[in-house]
């Protein structure tokens, strides 16, 4: 399984962390031998976690046409009808994902078609589950176009941990495929997709566990017809 190079830093704070908590061991009268396996757990237990949740594992993208994949993995936790205001500027479907501790992080592409990234926002502080997190928290921008539909991605993160990381280039539009990787979320908890309402018919259900890039979540309607 393909590990992020990103755990870099983290593996190494990971195991500064053991070493301070050998050296509070020591200093409060612990045995040398005890403290030396206080820290060597504690910086073990980190890194692990971090090697396990920057994971990046091989997905089988669906090739059946006229679909919409998963953009993260997690819970499907809600599906609302909203207007949006700052890009499609009509009725959509908003679609949430939320992610757990214990969910990859990484995140793919709904739909094949052109991927531009619309900005950075370094937003507010609430909690995801929170309606007004979708649109005030700190979040990436993304809308991918293509001829039968447009999405609207927003990777989201919550009050704690706040970095959310878009890989293709932000200056220029990209082509892009379905299920391909376009960026992270570390420690995030939230990705909302918008797509145009009449433009889709759900298939997954809420309180479906998904799977980014592989999980059908919907079929877009003029395929249909």
């Amino acid at each position: 399984m393909k590990i992020r190079p990103e755990v870099r830093p983290f593996i190494l704070a990971s195991f500064l962390f053991g070493a301070a908590v050998y050296a509070v061991a020591s200093l409060s009268g612990t045995s040398n031998l005890t403290a030396f396996f206080l820290g060597l757990l504690s910086g073990g237990v980190a890194a692990g976690y971090m090697t396990f949740f920057f994971r990046d594992p091989e997905v089988v993208v669906p090739t059946e046409p006229g679909i919409v994949v998963a953009a993260a993995n997690g819970k499907l936790a809600k599906v609302s009808e909203v207007y949006e205001k700052d890009y499609l500027k009509q009725d959509t479907i908003r679609i949430s994902i939320f992610l757990s501790l214990f969910d990859v992080h990484v995140n793919r592409f709904p739909i094949s078609g052109f991927s531009t990234f619309l900005g950075y926002f370094p937003g507010k502080r609430y909690f995801t589950f929170d309606e007004k997190s979708s649109d005030y928290n700190q979040h990436n921008a993304i809308l991918v176009r293509n001829e039968e539909t447009s999405c609207l991605i927003r990777q989201i993160v919550g009050p704690v941990c706040r970095r959310v990381v878009y890989w293709p280039r932000e200056d220029k539009t990209t082509i892009v495929e379905q299920g391909g990787r376009f960026g992270m979320m570390k420690f995030g908890s939230r990705l909302d997709m918008y797509f145009p309402k009449d433009d889709i018919r759900m298939v997954a259900k809420i309180g479906d566990q998904v799977t980014a890039g592989e999980t059908i979540i919907a079929r877009l309607v003029r395929k249909e017809k």
